[in-house]
């Protein structure tokens, strides 16, 4: 099961309804506080803690990690913002034995510091001094770690209001939120662990996690394991790279239809079909990478097929509107600069444009970049883990392509066939290491399937 993302106002509404159910507000606190502390000392052991406390039930939470960690022999100090101002933080504060100074520029360093400061539906920056004392203790530290979210974080927008420093662990309550998932917060929080409090997290957003592909019918054949047809244009490296990730994807057949030989790529690869766009095998059309500006009758043969689509690159430029796609089965797989291209300017956090595309073009909407977004015209949305950086370099994003195409054809849905995508573009990623090109991100991806099993 992959994990749920609520944005603040749904969080707000999920802790009111177990509230009406039955639960207490210091129970919830609790038990929030409690896994915050057992997620502490399963990931820094007895390492002497320095807990900050602001005056809202984030700091609250701060208090009871502070008991349950002194329970189990740890030495905890607290330095607060503030006293408590909520009657549930109150409650936290009073359960506190030990001492509280005031957070300032007396408060000493310890090797672990937890930012217990204010987490979900922060508007405003934290104010210069609070910011620069939270950014000299966790420089002090071995270890960081921030309850729900880093403090000076957006929920919604994963905007940074103010400077925030890079934690080791974020420990977070009931769902993850989408800053939790998006630039440039995500790359602030380090390791994500959900504690489960007691509260239900109704929602069709969600990480994306590890995909559960078709099982290979033992009496199947090259057909039936899902073909490819890449349609070609004046770019072919592209159209290559496109090819050969279809292909280690595991597609049981990939060709290429293009004007000249497409070389550098798998031996399999079937090359010259260039008119049979209707045949009733492929499983899969991918259009875009490496077709050019000129290529828009290739995309109107395409669109006029009736097969199973995946847009990437040129074919952005060629489409004009995106309304085009109304009644037809495609992937559209944009980065940030042919989303604009495509789409204009829409408003909203990137989750929500990246619906308000889904729904505009009725596809699904893979929103590339360093915190990718699958987006289903019915109202999924898939948030992608954190990807290497180093996915960032020519060629990935046809790699990227291929594999969706390979999952399109291998018979998953579109929305899980992209949601598939991206894991294993990410995965295959990390397997490649640093020093990747895009080929190496190719050759990577069997590992990253193997990795599955």
């Amino acid at each position: 099961m992959t994990r749920p993302i609520l944005t603040a106002e749904q969080m707000r509404a999920a802790e009111q309804a177990a509230i009406d159910a039955g639960a207490t507000v210091e129970e919830l606190m609790e038990r929030a506080g409690g896994a915050l502390a057992e997620a502490v000392y399963r990931f820094a052991g007895p390492l002497p803690a320095l807990i900050l406390t602001g005056p809202g039930n984030n700091g609250g939470d701060g208090y009871v990690a502070a008991r349950h960690l002194a329970e189990r022999g740890v030495k905890v100090r607290i330095a607060t913002l503030a006293e408590p101002k909520s009657d549930a933080a109150k409650w936290a504060r009073s359960r506190w034995s030990g001492a509280v100074e005031l957070l300032g520029n007396d408060t000493g360093p310890e090797p672990l510091v937890i930012d217990a400061l204010f987490g979900t539906g922060l508007r405003h920056g934290l104010e210069e001094p609070v910011a620069k004392q939270l950014l000299r203790l966790c420089s002090a530290a071995i270890l960081k770690v921030t309850c729900d979210l880093p403090s000076g974080v957006e929920t919604d927008t994963a905007a940074e209001l103010s400077p925030v420093p890079s934690f080791d662990l974020t420990a977070t309550f009931g769902a993850l939120k989408p800053a939790h998932r998006l630039h440039p917060a995500m790359h602030k929080c380090g390791r994500l662990v959900l504690a489960n409090i007691g509260i239900e997290a109704e929602t069709r957003w969600r990480e994306i996690g590890p995909p559960e592909l078709p099982t290979l019918d033992p009496g199947g054949h090259k057909y039936s394991h899902g073909m490819v047809h890449c349609v070609g244009g004046a770019m072919v490296g592209a159209v290559a790279l496109g090819a050969t990730a279809a292909y280690r994807a595991g597609a049981g057949y990939v060709r290429i239809g293009a004007n000249e030989h497409v070389p550098n790529v798998p031996a399999a690869v079937v090359q010259g079909q260039k008119g049979r766009l209707d045949d009733r095998h492929i499983g899969a059309l991918l259009v875009g990478p490496g077709l050019g500006r000129d290529g828009g009758p290739l995309l109107e043969q395409a669109l006029a097929a009736g097969r199973p689509l995946v847009l990437d690159g040129d074919a952005f430029a060629l489409l004009g509107d995106p309304a085009r796609l109304n009644g037809l089965d495609a992937i559209l797989t944009p980065h940030e600069g042919e989303f604009k291209e495509l789409f204009g300017t829409l408003e909203g956090s990137k989750p929500e444009r990246a619906l308000e595309a889904a729904r505009r073009a009725q596809s699904v909407v893979v929103y590339k970049g360093p915190d990718t977004i699958v987006a289903s015209p019915d109202g999924r949305v898939g948030f992608a883990p954190p990807a290497p950086a180093w996915l960032a370099t020519a060629g990935t994003g046809d790699v990227l392509a291929g594999i969706t195409a390979a999952m399109r054809a291998r018979g998953l849905p579109p929305f899980e066939a992209a949601c598939a995508a991206v894991w294993l573009h990410g995965r295959a990623a990390e397997i490649a290491g640093p020093h990747m090109i895009a080929d190496d991100l190719a050759a990577a991806i069997p590992h990253a399937l193997a990795s599955m099993e």
